[in-house]
């Protein structure tokens, strides 16, 4: 949801993207805790967590209400758009997909659906047309995301669709692109017509790493800053991360922002949503720990 009306910063959200991993149990997981209780665990420890197995595969209504069910009353999530949108239809013609997707069962996360992922893959350059097709398709409040949702493939998702809501609530999106191409002005100036957050995608330096604000919210993605998706942050890289972040929820641009327009934003306190992705050596959740600490020291 936006920043309170009359609050001065927005709210910092950090978390991890997904949860589910056997490397973690022991280390960040006590080792006596049960694996179904690891989202139960995980959500107690952050505000926040991204659920990634949607871009793999089209989940069921019923697995989103039982995480609904097992976080509590101010969690949020991220969910992944799913690969078959972005990977396979490579965004074109993806209407169908889309209502797939939504009929999937994010409606049922309620107050606790955050914003919607969308990663492009490495190998798609920007082509005005067709970004501008898909953002102008994407809904931007729940009430358009069910009727979007009732349009579903009904052969294919019987049995498995909702787009049930339990009242009228704004709908986010985040784009996460991994081609140079992308560093285009106009393609920023797309983002912020449709309000949809550019993602800052720290990638050890393999994919572009913008930090153009482009909606009411900003949308972080830290996969490692030497190491792909193993390396851990050090104690100056979270700091900088840190007083990026807190810029950012005040409205302002952190100094030294790597952007591609220079144009002046509005300045409005700002949602951050910040998920760690350097899991396979069991740094993300630790990270993502000590940068809270860090941004609840500047708060």
């Amino acid at each position: 949801m936006p920043p309170s009306k009359g609050s001065n910063r927005g709210r910092a959200r950090i978390g991890i993207s997904g949860w589910r991993y056997p490397p973690w149990r022991g280390v960040f997981y006590p080792e006596d805790l049960v694996q179904r209780r690891e989202l139960e665990y995980a959500s107690r420890t952050f505000s926040s967590i991204e659920i990634n197995g949607t871009f793999y595969s089209l989940q069921r209504p019923e697995s989103f209400r039982h995480w609904f069910e097992q976080t509590p009353d101010d969690f949020v999530f991220a969910v992944k758009g799913n690969r078959y949108i972005t990977h396979r239809l490579r965004l074109a013609n993806a209407e169908q997909a889309v209502a797939n997707f939504l009929a999937s069962g994010l409606l049922a996360l309620g107050r606790k659906l955050g914003p919607i992922l969308w990663q492009l893959p490495p190998s798609l350059g920007y082509d005005e047309a067709l970004i501008g097709r898909f953002l102008a398709g994407l809904p931007h409040d729940t009430e358009h995301a069910a009727a979007l949702a009732r349009r579903r493939e009904a052969s294919r998702m019987a049995g498995r669709s909702t787009w049930a809501i339990d009242e009228p609530r704004p709908l986010r999106h985040a784009m996460e692109v991994r081609h140079e191409s992308f560093r285009e002005p106009g393609f920023i100036g797309q983002l912020r017509e449709h309000n949809v957050a550019l993602v800052v995608a720290d990638t050890a330096g393999k994919w572009p790493l913008l930090e153009d604000v482009t909606a009411d919210f900003m949308y972080l993605r830290l996969h490692g800053d030497k190491e792909l998706y193993a390396s851990g942050y050090d104690a100056p890289a979270l700091d900088d991360w840190a007083r990026r972040i807190s810029a950012w929820t005040r409205g302002t641009q952190p100094r030294g922002a790597r952007r591609v327009t220079t144009t002046r934003i509005t300045r409005r306190p700002r949602d951050v949503y910040c998920y760690f992705d350097n899991d396979i050596k069991v740094r993300a959740p630790f990270d993502a720990q000590s940068l809270e600490e860090r941004l609840t020291a500047k708060a």
